[in-house]
């Protein structure tokens, strides 16, 4: 097990970091009521006065009702301001522009993360602060994020943490109880889960990842999924010219 007193100050002082180089007043995140994002909060509430946590329903009934509960239990423990921005009709509007285009489900719900980004970034360069991300490596490790959704931001102060960990740091820093005992969803779609909809457990993976442990048929699912979303963990390829010289 980490040393999480000293994870902590030592993701404190990143934070704090971050915001002076970037010459940024404060922190932005989205708060879903999950385990990733309430981490960051309390990390970055840590770190400066000026955080903001932003609740963003979109279309799932777990979004107005589990998760609102949750987020702002989470925000009013560690004294987050918090703010609710109702997405349901703005992705009913880009629904109903793209109608005569033939949108697969997986497309479709890939828009809520994206126009989550899109919140996060206005409200951010309104206040001159900086968006946090809250993916965890686990995640990163089976490309199971939406690229320019909840895989942009300005920096991320969890991305190392296994899901095993951040349940260990949440516990640490005593965070509630119901928030780290729930299921782990975007709630993209109703009845959604992570694991379900990537047919392994975080434990699996976490056991891969931190023992190199992992029977046969995981590993399949795991390698398959690391090796086609290979491009979302890397930089953008840029074409150069030989004779720039910038």
């Amino acid at each position: 097990m980490r040393n999480y007193k000293e994870e902590t100050e030592k993701r404190v002082e990143f934070i704090r970091n971050t915001l002076k180089n970037a010459h940024a007043d404060g922190v932005v995140y989205g708060n879903s009521g999950g385990k990733d994002c309430t981490l960051v909060g309390i990390l970055c509430k840590m770190a400066t006065e000026n955080v903001l946590g932003v609740i963003m329903p979109c279309q799932s009934k777990r979004n107005y009702d589990e998760d609102t509960v949750h987020a702002k239990k989470a925000a009013e423990q560690y004294n987050i301001e918090t703010t609710t921005v109702d997405l349901t009709k703005v992705k009913e509007t880009f629904e109903n522009a793209l109608c005569n285009e033939d949108i697969t489900k997986t497309a479709l719900s890939n828009i809520n993360p994206r126009i989550r980004m899109a919140t996060l970034y206005a409200i951010g360069q309104s206040r001159n602060y900086l968006v946090a991300g809250t993916g965890n490596r686990s995640e990163r490790y089976m490309g199971y994020f939406t690229k320019w959704g909840d895989g942009a931001c300005d920096f991320n102060p969890i991305s190392d943490l296994t899901v095993k960990e951040i349940y260990e740091f949440l516990r640490y820093l005593n965070a509630p109880e119901e928030i780290i005992k729930k299921a782990p969803s975007a709630a993209l779609f109703e009845g959604q889960t992570d694991e379900m909809e990537m047919g392994i457990t975080y434990n699996s993976i976490d056991n891969y990842l931190l023992n190199n442990e992992i029977d046969e048929e995981d590993y399949k699912i795991l390698s398959s999924y690391h090796n086609r979303t290979k491009h979302k963990r890397e930089p953008i390829p840029f074409y150069k010219n030989v004779d720039e010289n910038c």
